[in-house]
């Protein structure tokens, strides 16, 4: 019985499902056992030791959760069906976020999708044994649902179709679902719900189901999850002040680059699983998965002092430290905030120049438009200025340019917020020495720190120091500054492409 598992599943179904690419991500067997392996492995031992998965999608938790069970408790219970039984009934429990997935949970957990057919390993008295599915409606304030959020005008729907309205974050006490305490919750929650804006425009789900799984006070928690609460965001800021604060978190494993961790999956910023131990504080262990490379792990602070996002790569904690010695200020005090002449993206001036006109960057190219129609920051018009796009390469593939190519705005220009700018600088001279830093790695590694998408917001800026722009600068330059060392500038230059500035 204890190879039940690998003589059923060949080839593993779980494998190929972990290939489609979802905001609802399956999860590769050998990332849910990576996620299990940073549990104290004696909870394999104890048949009192309780799981519970509350968004079950292939059911590859449970499943694994299962084999190690089987091995563990063997000495303590050597009938094996006895023990198949006492496993499955006492030990594992699932949520499913739809009825498909909880069909496609109960056949892999019990090799039936009904548990109480003759086919189950263990049987149950009814079809769910202890993976449910209950089928949840929105509770509905001000067209938005009151526990996710969800647009009313995306999400109430005909009954045949799915309503994403998942049971364990739509109870005001998840521990009255399985009238019961749970040592272990672990999954890999949805990740996001369209909320009703333009185009793609979605809003984050999976902190709820972290926020909800933490009201149960299970001795450890372990979910992942897309990687952008490093940095906040998007009704992201007080679960990311709570998680870098919470000194519970004992574990990161970190993967920049999502398709290292779901092969074929592109998540923007990286996703992450984590280790929550509810009696046990102290310092996180910080491991970074880069392709095949896997750093080596350190223990430290999930909030550097001086910092508000967490930083991802333990290689850049000695650089940051030296370039904060130096107590210069942000460069995010000189960056616009987003649409930062109040001409959104979609704004299009005309082409031919009429008089008294003023020169737009835009989307299309440059137009021209009267000054009447600049909204915001209309002092800066006339002054130089370095202009440069909001959307910059690079956040969850490493050897990007992270930020795009600048260029200088003249007196007499503006922009729509396809751009954003830096300034202004009393000359042109000094537009092409903030250029010179721009261009180098040293400062767009700092700007790396706290990018997570392709958008270059002023946040992103936090981290990037000011220089004299008197002066020109080159990264051999600024590493003399601040005393890198040879292994330190080995690691931004293997982070950040070069970048030719063109006249």
């Amino acid at each position: 019985m204890s190879d039940l598992y690998s003589k059923t599943y060949n080839p593993d179904v779980l494998n190929c499902l972990a290939n489609l690419s979802n905001d609802e991500v399956f999860t590769p067997p050998e990332i849910a056992n990576k996620i299990l392996d940073m549990l104290p492995q004696e909870l394999f031992s104890d048949k009192n030791t309780t799981f519970l998965d509350p968004a079950c999608k292939s059911g590859v938790f449970l499943r694994e959760i299962a084999k190690r069970l089987l091995l563990g408790l063997e000495k303590e219970i050597p009938d094996k069906q006895k023990r198949v039984d006492h496993i499955f009934h006492n030990q594992l429990f699932g949520i499913a976020i739809t009825e498909m997935t909880s069909l496609l949970s109960r056949r892999s957990v019990y090799c039936s999708k009904y548990p109480n057919g003759k086919y189950s390993v263990s049987t149950f008295d009814d079809s769910e044994g202890n993976i449910r599915f209950k089928k949840i409606k929105h509770s509905w304030n001000d067209n938005r649902c009151k526990y996710c959020g969800a647009s009313k005008e995306q999400y109430d729907r005909d009954e045949s179709l799915e309503s994403h309205a998942y049971e364990f974050i739509h109870v005001d006490k998840p521990e009255d679902i399985f009238n019961m305490k749970f040592d272990v919750i672990i999954g890999n929650p949805p990740y996001q719900l369209s909320d009703g804006g333009a185009g793609i425009s979605a809003m984050p789900i999976y902190d709820k189901f972290i926020t909800q799984a933490k009201k149960l006070k299970p001795r450890f928690l372990s979910m992942i999850v897309p990687a952008r609460w490093y940095a906040g965001g998007k009704g992201l800021d007080d679960f990311r002040a709570e998680m870098l604060t919470d000194n519970r978190i004992r574990v990161i494993h970190d993967y920049p680059q999502a398709f290292d961790c779901f092969p074929g999956v592109q998540i923007k910023g990286g996703v992450c699983f984590f280790l929550w131990d509810r009696d046990n504080t102290g310092e996180c262990t910080v491991v970074t998965q880069k392709g095949n490379e896997t750093s080596t792990p350190v223990s430290r602070k999930l909030l550097e002092n001086g910092c508000d996002t967490f930083i991802r790569y333990n290689e850049a904690i000695s650089i940051l430290h030296k370039v904060k010695k130096f107590k210069e200020k942000s460069m995010e005090d000189l960056v616009s905030t987003r649409q930062p002449f109040g001409l959104p993206t979609t704004f299009h001036g005309h082409k031919a120049k009429n008089k008294g006109d003023i020169l737009i960057y835009e989307n299309d190219g440059i137009s021209y438009t009267n000054p009447s129609s600049i909204l915001k920051n209309t002092d800066v018009i006339d002054k130089y200025k370095v202009i440069i796009p909001r959307s910059g390469s690079g956040s969850d593939a490493f050897a990007h340019q992270i930020l795009g190519k600048p260029f200088i705005g003249k007196p007499g220009t503006a922009s729509s917020e396809t751009y954003i700018f830096i300034g202004p600088f009393k000359d042109e001279k000094e537009c092409e020495n903030v250029i010179s830093y721009i261009s180098t790695r040293f400062m767009r590694f700092f700007a790396m720190l706290k990018k997570v998408t392709q958008s270059s917001t002023r946040s992103i800026y936090t981290l990037v120091p000011v220089q004299n722009f008197s002066e020109s600068w080159t990264d051999e330059k600024l590493y003399k500054k601040y005393k890198l060392s040879k292994e330190e500038i080995s690691f931004i230059e293997s982070m950040i492409r070069p970048m030719e500035i063109s006249e």
